[in-house]
């Protein structure tokens, strides 16, 4: 039995910002306890060594008392060693007698206190216990030439525990805090996405427009979001009207071939003889042949149209090899139409950025609307040149009756065509050149030729323009 695949979960938006926000707000709580803890244990410290240096400091004058003299009483030693939690300890030492009162496993302080009963402050152990002491240098009493140091010590059990419940309460309070900023964030966190309604009501309206959908109250963050989907929407256009125009072209283009078709079928219908018959077959014939060359150009139209996206990447064309390829492909055409076609060139390489089967299109209909105007016993030459800053140049010039000069910036309009022409041509080969040039960062010059005819230039940029 096949294992039923586990659901991936979809992102949310709320729970990624939300994480954002709680992983940080954990850490800073985490070094904020560690902070918490070292300031309090520091207070604690410095709390208790003030309170050990009194102690110390008590002590060595109780001893310097002469009525008191340098014995403590059993209540006294009591008070001094005791500690609810811990234990204190105390010494007492004579610089003549050595050790008067105390334990004697108390190390004293590596350098000998002042002799001015101001607290020397140290840290030592006792059996494996970490201590803090306090020792007072200090006079004996009833004899000035012996001196006496009085040792107050505790274990650091109390300064702990006091750093611990500081932390504690701050902790609390703290996590309090946390708990209500994280309920304001989930708050703000629904009330800011709120902001996306009015983006999501305008889509949900929608039915089949296209138009863009930024707007004043998009916010800053989601712009780029939003460009990107009205850059989509712009192509979508853009496709759409190309599918509509080509829709209209061919309805254009191909009604009157097909008028003509049915006009003949009827006409060979209705008068079967065999003369009328081969007539209108010789005129389907032709109307076909109009229809399918209508239907190939109308494609091609399309092609140059279409969106860069859809052709990918252009490559390296050597128009040194391409054009002379394409150009004797048309030779056995132009007999037919009697044009004498030629070309000129040179052995060199003319590397363009571009795409093969578009530069074919290109090619193909500059010599078709050659051969088709300049009329019989006319020349075609097709040149190719290297012009300055890396620029090459694909010339066809003929000797045909020209162009009026007024009407040379009509020719790559689609569906124009020369008044009182008497070729059947669709009126878009030059179109299909002009979109095309334009599709290679091209420039297509139209002029006239010299002493009479018409001559178009592409000129196309450098591979490295």
């Amino acid at each position: 039995m096949n294992p039923v695949p586990a659901v991936r979960r979809r992102p949310s938006l709320r729970r990624r910002l939300l994480l954002v926000l709680l992983v940080p707000m954990a850490i800073l709580l985490i070094l904020d306890a560690l902070l918490t803890y070292g300031v309090a244990l520091t207070y604690a410290n410095r709390v208790h060594d003030r309170d050990l240096s009194d102690d110390a400091v008590m002590l060595a004058k109780m001893l310097a008392d002469p009525r008191l003299g340098t014995q403590l009483s059993p209540q006294a030693r009591f008070l001094l060693e005791y500690d609810r939690e811990g234990h204190s300890y105390f010494q007492v030492n004579s610089a003549r007698r050595g050790l008067l009162a105390g334990s004697a496993q108390l190390l004293p302080a590596t350098a000998a206190p002042p002799p001015d009963n101001t607290p020397q402050l140290y840290s030592t152990r006792l059996d494996s216990h970490a201590l803090r002491a306090a020792a007072v240098r200090t006079t004996a009493p009833g004899d000035p030439s012996d001196s006496l140091v009085v040792t107050v010590a505790e274990t650091l059990h109390d300064r702990h525990q006091q750093a611990n419940e500081i932390l504690l309460l701050s902790i609390m309070v703290q996590t309090t805090l946390i708990a209500a900023v994280l309920s304001l964030l989930w708050f703000g966190v629904g009330r800011g996405l709120r902001v996306l309604d009015p983006l999501t009501a305008r889509l949900a309206a929608r039915s089949h427009e296209l138009t863009p959908i930024g707007g004043p109250d998009v916010p800053q963050e989601i712009l780029p979001l939003t460009r990107t989907i009205d850059a989509l929407f712009s192509r979508l256009r853009g496709m759409l009207a190309l599918h509509d125009r080509f829709i209209a072209d061919a309805a254009h283009q191909l009604r009157t071939p097909l008028t003509g078709l049915s006009l003949h079928v009827d006409r060979a219908i209705a008068d079967p003889r065999p003369e009328t018959v081969t007539d209108a077959l010789a005129h389907i014939q032709r109307l076909t042949q109009r229809a399918a060359r209508t239907s190939s150009q109308l494609l091609a139209l399309t092609r140059a149209q279409a969106s860069p996206l859809e052709l990918g990447e252009p490559i390296l064309l050597d128009l040194g090899k391409l054009i002379p390829e394409a150009v004797s492909q048309r030779v056995h055409d132009a007999l037919r139409a009697g044009v004498d076609l030629g070309y000129e060139g040179h052995d060199q390489a003319m590397m363009i950025l571009g795409d093969a089967s578009s530069m074919l299109d290109l090619l193909d209909n500059l010599i078709d609307n050659a051969i088709r105007y300049a009329g019989r016993d006319s020349m075609v030459t097709v040149a190719l040149s290297a012009q300055g800053g890396g620029e090459v140049c694909l010339s066809i010039e003929d000797n045909g009756p020209g162009v009026p000069p007024d009407l040379l910036p009509r020719l790559s309009e689609r569906f124009f065509r020369l008044a009182g022409s008497n070729e059947e041509g669709s009126g878009l080969g030059l179109a299909i050149v002009q979109r095309t040039a334009e599709r290679h960062h091209a420039r297509v010059i139209y002029r006239l030729a010299e002493p009479h005819g018409l001559c178009v230039e592409v000129h196309f940029p450098p591979p490295s323009a």
